[in-house]
């Protein structure tokens, strides 16, 4: 450790570069962001550099030293400041420590609970064998085994499935995506993930048995990017001939398609995007409709054909691939890149910002709660490496591996898992493009290559800088970010003089005109990097080019070869932590060394550049080696994946048709992440179990699905006798003649105003009815109520103030967990009027459900609060307002209860799915499934009746119940009213991110009235577009 007088130079050069430390702006504010500040960087050093001790002398010495001049009142401050800092970043740590101590044992107190659960079931035999299990997932021997297996079944595939027509959708939402001369490194959302998904989607399309790929993202039509980003269509060259492509059809291929959403004319950070993804859900489900049909023409005999999955890139596109994937009931696959909690334990650990300071500066906690729905909906999440599942995804409350792998093991015995579900984790390592890269025969084909006069003009660009350019090279290819830890490469690098005289050394560290001009991180390891070579002396022994194109990269690794890269057959040198491992260990190219050993890096490095006979073998391993890295291999490994889910798609009956319920192929033998309805106890609508030992199982895949649609049927018509009074002649099939009446309505007035009381209630929906013209005799305007209220609660409310159920379309009731429309009339003269329920969208949302072990998990979490309230009965179950996928609970102090984020929390760790939220002001506890929602229900309309959801307007207060947010926002209108539901703010306040992280207040589609009368309810229309006509 250096001493004092080290921090006293460094404190002392701060002063020399920064005048204006005094000021309320001070660059001391590590979060800044913008030009490169020397302050910055040499806090920085001293922070990382010295102990707390140091840093106290430092400021004893300035205080003591009680000079008028300036210099040394400042410095005092600034030692004190930094200090302090240093301070706040331990404890910083301690928290972090704390909290990563608690997470771990909730995470074992769920497992416990959960296999408590299923343990009643479960012979001595299996126990036995899922021990043996665990065991095998964690042996890295037949974890390579698993691999070579998986890739056996892929082996044939494409004489297997080269008849079948897929069509796939990816989402990447975020950077700047186009299929050619991709400005990789512009910013920090146009990096790696976008040629991932542009090349997995042109691999993909270029795959035998898949139709069509298309890869949803932003369109940007702003003056300062191309304009190449704002059009809306771009097909990928996938290496199909013409003659292929007309012999299948016109929409064949693999399509970059481009959704409008979020501002206009502005090219916007990803931590800006979270309030405008409904948006684009509501513009993706338009195209993937359209196209459906489309492909049902071309393909499919006049069906529609629907993706065979959805694969969201990243936490933002992850969460629009959720909501998309509930809409459409078709399997979802997810990518983190690069996940939210990790990051968020990293910046704790640096202690340069707060826990409140991340989450402002990267919308951390929203982003974290987009990868826990991922995790939920999710049947297969796709990793690069073991080390991303077992040490980041290990962070999250969905996901345990443990308990991951005795579900898998419960499904191959074919044993209930009691309603909890994991998702599979996958590791399929990103493919490489080959095609450019040239084959090296012999040392002597290099040396003549050596001197053509066509070499690339990036080479000279490189050479140049070198004194001795015919000496081996080390090439580090990298954007210039602290974790990359290129500085560490160059001190290695700049203290072994025997690799000086080796060996030049190359750093590709993006595109720079002015260091000034970059972000204040990447400024900041250039300019460390630049001092470093001037520190060892390295002018001709370093090259640092400015710029270079994306197509330049290959030759760059060329010229590398010649004198990341195991295509070109050169050894590596890489982390023995993460990903480089297990590319390691299957290509076998390389050394692997501690990032954080200095000494190691340099070793290795010599190593490999002094002995000819290790390099030539690292050489040959991984050219021999790297086709298992190829785009075709990764898409077959894919593709395995995908259709060993079972399949799902959109289904509901029509008038004269039969039910659209298709059954894809599907491996017999291979393991499904969707269990069958023989797996999932269900809780029927009249209170009786429907376990998984009945006659289900051992009925055929074709007969399950029937009988499973039959159940959700007759426990439709349950509801409808017990509950509503209604005869069962009254519940049919929805026809599209009939139903629903909305349909031939010009707009569309949803009320899903959640207020404190009856009255309130009633006035707004009266008014709301009134601006909509619901007096006159020919309205042309819809309504639809959405309440978290039961049908007969809302039959009771209605009829109390004068309406009755027929003066609406529809009604979306138990906070999204069912829907309904109105019948025609009641023959009978039963109490109440008849009601349709749509049974189709019963089972669209039965994915996932827990029914009974959720409710049982449900019941224990009721009995622990009451437990610790002294006596009191703060929460309770209400079987009267409780239904097959809404189990609700009367709660009696709303000021005692756990938190909505805490209960997700735990219904999390214990792998049960569902959407929880505090309802009625706090009254009332609705937990329904996963995918199920008030605004998921009219995504739902939508996609079931061809509506147009820009004709709908929602009607929300101020606050309201805790799936709020989800209702503003989109492509209907939303009109706030103001003093409607206040009451409700502090059940907003129980999430883990503020609402304006995502709620778009300034979209042109959201309107505030003054108030909730009808007046104020017309002129907040107008401002959304919609005249009183």
């Amino acid at each position: 450790m250096a001493g004092n007088d080290w921090v006293n130079s460094y404190l002392e050069a701060i002063l020399d570069v920064d005048r204006s430390l005094g000021d309320g702006k001070s660059s001391l504010l590590l979060r800044e962001r913008g030009r490169f500040s020397p302050t910055r960087y040499f806090v920085e050093e001293v922070i990382t550099g010295f102990d707390e001790t140091d840093l106290h002398r430092s400021w004893i010495r300035a205080a003591a030293t009680r000079s008028p001049q300036e210099r040394n009142t400042r410095l005092e401050n600034l030692c004190w400041r930094i200090w302090n800092l240093a301070r706040k970043k331990k404890q910083l740590e301690g928290e972090e420590s704390r909290r990563s101590a608690q997470r771990q044992r909730e995470h074992e107190k769920g497992r416990r609970e959960a296999t408590a659960d299923m343990s009643e079931d479960t012979s001595e035999g299996e126990k036995g064998d899922m021990f043996l299990d665990v065991s095998t997932h964690s042996s890295s021997t037949d974890a390579r085994m698993h691999r070579n297996s998986s890739m056996g079944i892929v082996e044939d595939w494409s004489s297997q499935y080269k008849e079948h027509k897929l069509y796939i959708v990816l989402i990447s939402l975020h950077g700047l995506i186009r299929g050619e001369n991709m400005e990789l490194g512009r910013d920090s959302d146009t990096g790696g993930q976008v040629k991932y998904v542009v090349e997995l989607a042109r691999a993909l399309g270029a795959m035998l048995g898949v139709y069509r790929v298309d890869l949803l993202t932003r369109q940007v039509s702003a003056p300062d990017v191309d304009w190449s980003y704002g059009e809306p269509t771009e097909m990928l060259n996938t290496g199909k001939n013409e003659c292929s492509m007309q012999e299948h059809g016109e929409s064949c291929g693999a399509y970059i398609i481009r959704i409008p959403f979020g501002p206009k004319d502005k090219y916007i950070p990803k931590e800006l995007l979270w309030p405008h993804i409904p948006e684009f859900v509501d513009g993706a489900l338009c195209h993937i409709i359209q196209m459906s049909k489309v492909l049902g023409k071309q393909i499919g005999g006049g069906q529609p054909v629907w993706p065979i999955a959805v694969h969201g890139h990243y936490a933002d596109a992850g969460d629009a691939a959720a909501l998309i994937s509930g809409v459409l009931n078709v399997p979802m696959l997810f990518t983190g890149h690069s996940l939210g909690r990790d990051k968020l334990e990293q910046l704790l650990k640096q202690g340069r910002m707060s826990r409140d300071e991340i989450n402002t500066t990267y919308k951390i906690m929203r982003r974290i709660e987009a990868e826990e729905l991922c995790l939920d909906v999710s049947e297969i999440v796709i990793t690069s490496t073991k080390q991303e599942i077992e040490e980041q995804w290990r962070l999250y409350n969905g996901f345990d591996l443990v308990l991951e792998r005795k579900l898998r093991a419960r499904i191959r015995r074919g044993v209930s898992c009691h309603g909890r579900y994991m998702p599979r984790m996958v590791v399929i390592p990103p493919g490489m493009e080959f095609h450019h890269i040239a084959g090296h025969d012999s040392d002597g084909e290099l040396e003549r290559s050596q001197d053509n006069h066509q070499n690339p003009p990036i080479w000279s660009e490189i050479m140049r800088f070198f004194s001795n350019p015919c000496k081996p090279m080390i090439l580090a290819l990298a954007r210039p970010d602290p974790k990359k830890n290129l500085t560490m490469l160059v001190k290695a690098f700049g203290e072994c003089r025997p690799l000086q005289e080796l060996a030049n050394l190359t750093l590709i560290m993006g595109n720079r005109d002015d260091i000034d001009e970059m972000s204040g991180t990447s400024a900041a390891v250039l300019l460390s990097i630049l001092k470093l070579i001037d520190k060892y002396d390295l002018y001709g022994q370093v090259a640092y080019p400015k710029h270079h194109k994306q197509s330049d990269v290959p030759e760059i690794y060329r010229l590398a070869a010649k004198t990341k890269a195991a295509a070109h057959g050169l050894p590596i040198v890489a982390t023995k932590n993460g990903g480089p491992v297990d590319i390691h260990r299957v290509l076998d190219n390389g050394l692997l060394v501690d990032p954080h050993d200095q000494q190691s890096i340099a070793n290795a490095l010599l190593k490999l550049v002094s002995d000819k006979q290790l390099w030539l073998r690292c050489r040959q391993n991984g050219l021999k080696n790297i086709h298992r890295f190829s785009w075709p291999e990764h898409c077959k490994t894919y593709l395995s994946r995908i259709i060993s889910c079972k399949p799902r798609q959109p289904q509901w009956k029509r008038s004269g048709d039969k039910v659209e319920n298709s059954e894809a192929f599907s491996p017999s033998e291979s393991l499904r992440d969707i269990q069958d309805l023989s797996l999932s106890p269900k809780l029927s609508l009249d209170g009786e179990k429907i376990d998984g030992g009945g006659p289900l199982d051992t009925l055929g895949p074709e007969e399950k699905a029937a009988t499973g649609k039959s159940n959700v049927e007759n426990a439709v018509l349950t509801l409808s006798k017990g509950i509503l009074g209604v005869s069962e002649k009254h519940v049919h099939s929805v026809s599209t003649s009939e139903f629903p009446k909305f349909k031939r309505k010009k707009r569309v007035f949803v009320v899903a105003v959640d207020c404190c009381s009856v009255s309130e209630t009633l006035e707004v929906i009266r008014n709301v009815m009134k601006s909509g013209g619901k007096d006159s005799k020919d309205s042309a305007v819809g309504f639809i109520l959405s309440m978290a209220l039961k049908i007969s609660e809302i039959q009771s409310l209605l009829s109390s103030g004068g309406m009755s159920i027929s003066d609406f379309d529809a009604f979306i009731y138990n906070s999204g967990g069912a829907l309904c429309y109105p019948s025609e009339g009641s023959e009978d003269g039963l109490p109440g009027l008849p009601v349709v329920v749509d049974m189709d969208y019963q089972g669209h949302i039965e994915y996932r459900w827990g029914g009974e072990s959720l409710r049982k998990t449900l019941f224990r979490w009721a009995a622990s609060v009451n437990d610790k309230s002294e006596g009191k009965i703060l929460v309770a179950e209400d079987d009267s307002t409780s239904a097959p996928h809404c189990i609700s609970f009367t709660v009696n102090d709303p000021e005692h209860i756990p938190s909505v984020k805490e209960l997700r929390k735990l219904m999390r760790t214990q792998a049960l799915r569902c959407h929880v939220m505090y309802c009625q002001s706090g009254s009332r506890l609705n937990v329904i499934p996963v995918l199920a929602s008030r605004f998921q229900a009219l995504r739902y309309l939508r996609v079931r009746w061809g509506v147009d959801l820009a004709n709908f307007v929602v009607f929300v207060g101020e606050n309201g119940d805790t799936d709020y947010e989800g209702l503003i926002g989109g492509a209907h209108k939303t009109v706030i009213l103001k003093g409607v539901g206040s009451r409700s703010t502090k059940f907003q306040s129980g999430r883990s991110y503020p609402l304006e992280h995502v709620v778009p207040f300034d979209s042109p589609n959201v309107a505030q009235s003054k108030g909730s009368d009808v007046e104020s309810i017309v002129e907040a229309l107008a401002t959304v577009g919609l005249d009183k006509s």
